[in-house]
């Protein structure tokens, strides 16, 4: 350690490896060598994972590195279901595994993931840990939980079964669910839904996926705006393009600050662009294709943050708008659309790399006013019209062999429609349906290959857009009050 420790000091830069990094880390901070310290703290942010999380985030305990114990905790609570699985899980003390379990921002997709952590922790050690059964059970969220898990899992569990006051607390639970609301927890990710008709002012709806509710966060400072896109990125999220209440096609980007809850404008693009398809890859926001007043365009660009600059790039093969766009793999896929003449088939991938675009094949409908979202290395084109309908259909593309295939219709017919994935499921958010704007909310399970029906928005509008938020610091501003 003294020898990286003088290298250090004479060449301001050490090999720091998951070996050696908690030694040298004690000997920096014995030395009060700050800059070495920090490094040090650097890399056990990179180590972090589920097998060694809980050991990190007790260490920093006994030294004074607040910022490295808040994410180490919060990478706890975050993996929380791979966590458990770690022999480290297994050795915490009660009180810690209390501490995690009751937070909000536990991380667990079903309330069953938590009991069964506790049973794990407990049959580890069970002649020393029964005992905690009561301490730890009542911060399961039990009325979360499905009447028919509770009976067949938790109610015949001989650790709850022992307990009299375990009984006590779960047969209450049973008895009272029709009567109570549980309170969930926190999701890791909020779906916004930004714009579109039938709304005034820029209208903002955040869904918690977790309370399966949506909150209105409208900052009506803002002009409305309809057909165009919507992208997280750096901690803001952008609106690009569009039309706005005059029906003018517009150029201009605005950005919200989710801290402060205020819009600021940002460069315009090149092009006017109404009806444009706009997805974000590697740091930059790029936008697509749309209608300027005059014309359909084939043009693109892109957005950097760093430099508040748009710059152009390849034109694509085909002039869309009212296409839809996303990025997989370090690329973009984009499809369908109307070129003024007719509603498009086609579709094409952009490689930044080369600043190509290929045509891929077409999809096996026309559609506009489609919502296209990349999820599980696969490419979903869903809804939209052709000439005569609105369309339930949807489809997925494998970039490996070219192809595309059907997967299971939607409930409800939509075209000009938010899409985003949220908690590995594909939710698409309001739109037209043919005869009607709609507040209609539904998603995709790609596993079961259905679509189940969630909370319907406030706001009935088409021509919206979508991004999803996550990591933020102040996340609990955009969910349902858990006190409530």
């Amino acid at each position: 350690m003294m020898e990286l420790i003088i290298e250090f000091a004479y060449t301001g830069s050490v090999n720091v490896t998951e070996s050696n990094a908690l030694r040298l880390f004690m000997a920096a901070d014995y030395l009060c060598i700050e800059d070495l310290v920090q490094i040090c703290c650097k890399s056990f942010e990179k180590l972090l994972c589920p097998h060694n999380c809980i050991s990190i985030w007790q260490f920093t305990q006994n030294y004074h590195i607040p910022e490295l114990q808040l994410k180490a905790f919060h990478y706890v609570l975050s993996h929380f279901e791979h966590v458990v699985f770690s022999e480290e899980f297994l050795q915490l003390s009660a009180q810690d595994v209390s501490d995690i379990i009751s937070r909000d921002n536990l991380n667990v997709r079903q309330e069953a993931a938590v009991f069964e952590a506790i049973i794990r922790w407990i049959t580890h050690e069970p002649q020393e840990r029964e005992g905690y059964a009561d301490l730890l059970l009542p911060k399961v969220r039990l009325s979360m939980m499905p009447t028919e898990y509770i009976q067949s899992h938790v109610l015949s569990n001989k650790l709850v079964t022992d307990n009299l006051r375990c009984q006590a607390m779960v047969s209450e639970v049973i008895e009272c669910k029709d009567r109570i609301l549980g309170r969930p927890r926190l999701p890791p990710a909020i779906l916004l839904a930004i714009g579109g008709w039938n709304s005034s002012g820029l209208c903002i709806e955040a869904f918690d996926v977790r309370a399966n509710r949506w909150m209105n966060i409208t900052n009506l400072s803002e002009r409305p705006r309809a057909y165009h896109g919507a992208a997280y990125l750096g901690g803001y999220v952008y609106c690009v393009g569009g039309i706005d209440q005059v029906l003018t096609e517009t150029n201009s980007v605005c950005r919200f600050n989710l801290s402060t809850r205020t819009w600021q404008e940002v460069a315009p693009m090149h092009y006017r662009r109404c009806y444009v398809s706009v997805t974000v890859l590697n740091g930059c926001i790029y936008a697509m294709g749309g209608h300027d007043g005059r014309t359909h365009l084939s043009s693109a660009e892109f957005y950097q943050p760093e430099t508040n600059q748009w710059l152009e790039i390849a034109p694509m093969h085909e002039q869309r708008s009212d296409a839809s766009c996303t990025a997989l793999n370090g690329k973009i896929y984009i499809c369908g659309g109307w070129n003024g003449n007719e509603y498009l088939q086609t579709a094409e991938c952009y490689n930044p790399e080369t600043n190509q675009w290929t045509l891929i094949s077409p999809m096996s409908s026309r559609r506009r006013g489609l919502g296209v979202i990349a999820y599980d290395n696969h490419v979903y084109a869903v809804g939209g019209r052709n000439r005569k309908d609105c369309l339930q259909t949807a489809e997925v593309y494998n970039p490996h062999t070219n192809t595309w295939c059907s997967v299971s219709s939607m409930m409800t017919p939509r075209c000009n429609f938010g899409i985003e994935v949220v908690e590995d499921r594909i939710f698409v958010v309001g739109g037209f349906c043919g005869y009607n704007i709609i507040s209609n909310v539904e998603y995709y399970d790609s596993e079961t290959n259905e679509w189940s029906q969630a909370c319907d928005m406030d706001v009935f509008r088409s021509d919206l857009s979508c991004c999803v938020l996550s990591g933020l610091p102040n996340m609990a501003d955009y969910t349902i009050p858990r006190e409530n």
